[in-house]
């Protein structure tokens, strides 16, 4: 049949017409699936070419003292981002950026590989942009695609240096940490959170919960527009944290520590444990670290030799020194070993002979005869060279334990560091050998040298006990409640008057002598600690009213050589906090200690080698 036979002609177009049939139906099958079966995944796909989601950041929770002054804030500032796009893309922009932005070779790498763990976030180029920045940015804004800059909250702390230590500083949240438990716990890439102090102890409180907007861009990946406000979630900014901190305190003790010195001061009150002001020295600006803080400041902070990053309050170990004698008096009262006006059977006549070797005594002439009163109140170092005899070393160091001198004081910050103090005779033979010593350490270990060394909180926790009427210790803290006190100083409470007692003698007639107040009833004790890197260090450690504290101050000045040196010093603590700051001038804390242009070494860690203590 011929090709072009009409029944052939039919025969092709009815073909024809089943295959264009078919080819509608699947067509038709096609387009029912992609507009109304997939409408909603495609719809958000195209919302996902057309929109992008920017991370509004909450605001941190404020920080305030005990009164609602301000210790941490937030402020306006401005950031710097730009929208996920191809890597070569970004690089491009970023190099186009730096010369406006301020940014280096370092610097752009650092923020392309913070783009490669998250590539799927805006990527924040300067956290905090200068006004000058920002403003030169906006004019060029067609040469940057994907470029947004926002108002964000900034970080700001008022007081300083004065504060930097108790409340910390905040910084971006790093790879690690979004890999242990940030996400878990709804910390975003680029998240701020507290890195040190208050800032980090409590920064599920502060932070807050990010919110976030939508941004309308252009298949070049320009802004086009803000997506409609009802798209949007607000952030919620974080809680107010209010410390147990006297601002007014903190700062006169900020002012007061003497120049160029290094080392730390701590007050609270006695009765409830409240923490209040907390000082290292010497400190650094926390406002430093807000944005990110600078390659250069951040080396000359950590390669000063003076370590001001170190919280010397309570990661600084310091052997006790003199201030330990009421600790080892404590002890021997506690076992019956002697009483207040127990003497001992050799007079102190400068040193003490033990075996083949002289003990001295800070006194060269000698004390005399002395009772516990007196040898507590004149710091005689020959009396507790005997009472630490007779307590013997195994004693010591168990009632140590159980005074807390091995643990931590339980302050709520980050890094407090444990004291060194051994538990039993296995720690000497451990380190010295079977036979490496001998019971001279209890001579040591009786005036607060040797394996002893404390951070400042905890000397300051246990003369909080000897302050209070029941001998009961209290946990430091600087927000929250008061924690439950525990029992302690297992003595009755006439022999507690006692000890206060000795303690105020130091202060009336004894080696604090200089810190005496008229209107202000003042118990404590000085110590001077060796110190194997230079200068002895100087302690003083006292409360008041002696009657009735309500302030228990702690106090050590790094190559300060004598305790005598630091005790106007904390007396001027006191009498500000209960006299108000003219009676605190009273006092010559600000001319007792020589000021010096440098100083050796840093941070004492552990105890000085066997020796007498001073003052």
């Amino acid at each position: 049949m011929n090709a072009f036979h009409p029944h052939a002609i039919a025969r092709r177009a009815r073909v024809a017409v089943l295959i264009v049939a078919a080819a509608i139906m699947l067509l038709t099958a096609a387009f029912f699936r992609i507009q109304i079966l997939s409408h909603s995944q495609f719809a958000t796909q195209s919302a996902e070419n057309r929109l992008r989601p920017i991370r509004l950041p909450a605001p941190r929770g404020v920080i305030t003292d005990r009164h609602g002054r301000v210790l941490a804030e937030n402020v306006p500032g401005y950031s710097v981002a730009l929208l996920p796009g191809p890597r070569d893309s970004v690089r491009v922009v970023l190099e186009k950026l730096a010369a406006i932005a301020g940014l280096d070779t370092a610097a752009i790498a650092t923020i392309l590989e913070r783009y490669r763990r998250a590539p799927y976030l805006p990527l924040v180029v300067v956290r905090d942009a200068a006004f000058e920045v920002v403003s030169a940015l906006e004019e060029q804004r067609p040469l940057f695609p994907g470029l947004v800059i926002q108002t964000e909250p900034k970080r700001r702390y008022p007081a300083g240096g004065a504060l930097a230590h108790m409340v910390g500083y905040v910084g971006e949240v790093t790879e690690r940490e979004l890999s242990a438990t940030g996400r878990a716990t709804g910390i975003a890439a680029g998240a701020v959170v507290g890195r040190d102090g208050l800032e980090r102890q409590y920064d599920e409180v502060l932070r807050g919960r990010d919110g976030y907007r939508l941004v309308e861009v252009s298949a070049l990946g320009r802004l086009v527009r803000d997506v409609d406000s009802t798209f949007a979630l607000v952030p919620e900014a974080g809680q107010t944290l209010q410390t147990t901190i006297d601002l007014e305190l903190q700062q006169f003790i900020a002012e007061a520590f003497p120049a160029t010195y290094r080392g730390a001061v701590v007050a609270l009150d006695p009765r409830t444990g409240e923490v209040l002001a907390l000082y290292s020295s010497p400190t650094f600006d926390p406002n430093a670290f807000v944005g990110g803080i600078s390659p250069r400041d951040w080396t000359r902070l950590t390669t000063d030799e003076a370590r001001p990053l170190i919280n010397r309050a309570i990661q600084a170990r310091y052997p006790p020194a003199s201030t330990f004698k009421l600790a080892v008096s404590a002890m021997a009262l506690e076992r019956g070993l002697v009483g207040p006006r127990t003497r001992m059977p050799e007079p102190c006549r400068g040193g003490f002979q033990y075996g083949n070797r002289y003990f001295r005594c800070w006194l060269k002439e000698g004390h005399g005869t002395l009772d516990l009163v007196g040898a507590i109140a004149q710091s005689c170092d020959v009396y507790f060279y005997q009472l630490g005899l007779k307590l013997g070393l195994t004693s010591m160091l168990s009632d140590g334990v159980s005074l807390g001198f091995q643990a931590r004081s339980g302050i709520d910050l980050p890094f407090e560091a444990t004291p060194i103090y051994p538990s039993g005779t296995e720690y000497f033979d451990r380190r010295y050998g079977p036979r490496g010593w001998t019971n001279a350490a209890s001579l040591n270990l009786a005036i607060g040298q040797g394996e002893n060394a404390q951070t400042v909180v905890n000397v300051v926790r246990f003369f909080a006990a000897l302050a209070r009427a029941d001998g009961q210790d209290v946990i430091p803290y600087l927000s929250g409640s008061p924690k439950p006190a525990r029992p302690l100083l297992d003595l009755p409470a006439e022999q507690l008057a006692v000890l206060r007692e000795s303690l105020v003698s130091v202060v009336e007639e004894g080696t604090a002598a200089e810190s005496r107040l008229r209107d202000l009833h003042i118990a404590g004790k000085t110590g001077t600690a060796q110190n194997p890197h230079g200068k002895a260090h100087g302690w003083f450690v006292g409360f008041a009213p002696a009657d009735q504290p309500r302030i228990v101050v702690g106090a050590i000045v790094e190559f300060g050589e004598h305790g005598s040196s630091v005790a106007p010093l904390t007396a001027a603590i006191m009498a500000h906090h209960l006299l108000g700051a003219e009676a605190a001038r009273d006092l010559p804390y600000d001319r007792l200690l020589v000021p010096q242009d440098s100083a050796p070494e840093a941070v004492p860690v552990q105890g000085a080698p066997p020796g007498p203590s001073r003052r």
